[in-house]
């Protein structure tokens, strides 16, 4: 018997309020690798890539963590998500696109011109508390992102 491993979907009710944890701060969803290719690709200034899960550390760490970074001071000039788990394809492309890291959901990632300037892993996250993680993003905000003059 020959077995064909097919990535489930998690049902859309389940995980919509977790997308819109991420919408409601402004971050777009891109549910199709087109989509992640241009945001990350032809996207200009540095794109922020959100690889969002149904995991306690995305719920109790990353999102919590991002937000607050993401409440003032300087940011990313696009930022956009993907579900691991439901955007099977774009996930995989994001993926595709952290070269030198593996697969890893949750994860933020810091792109500029196609490439990553700062990565957060799920090990980085799963070690600490949603302010640690706003501050170790913001950090990475302030040294990387360019501030609107």
């Amino acid at each position: 018997m020959d077995f064909e491993f097919k990535p489930s979907r998690y049902p859309e009710e389940l995980i919509k309020p977790m997308r819109e944890e991420l919408t409601d701060l402004g971050i777009r969803e891109a549910r199709l690798p087109k989509e992640v290719d241009a945001a990350v690709l032809e996207g200009k200034g540095t794109t922020l890539v959100v690889v969002n899960s149904v995991c306690g550390c995305a719920a109790g760490r990353a999102r919590p963590g991002l937000a607050m970074a993401l409440r003032e001071g300087v940011q990313p000039d696009n930022m956009i998500s993907v579900f691991a788990g439901a955007d099977i394809e774009a996930t995989q492309r994001a993926r595709e696109l952290f070269k030198g890291y593996s697969p890893s959901s949750p994860s933020i990632a810091l792109m500029q011109d196609g490439e990553i300037v700062y990565m957060l892993e799920r090990h980085e996250i799963e070690g600490r508390e949603a302010p640690q993680i706003a501050s170790a993003l913001r950090e990475a905000f302030d040294r990387i992102c360019t501030p609107v003059q």
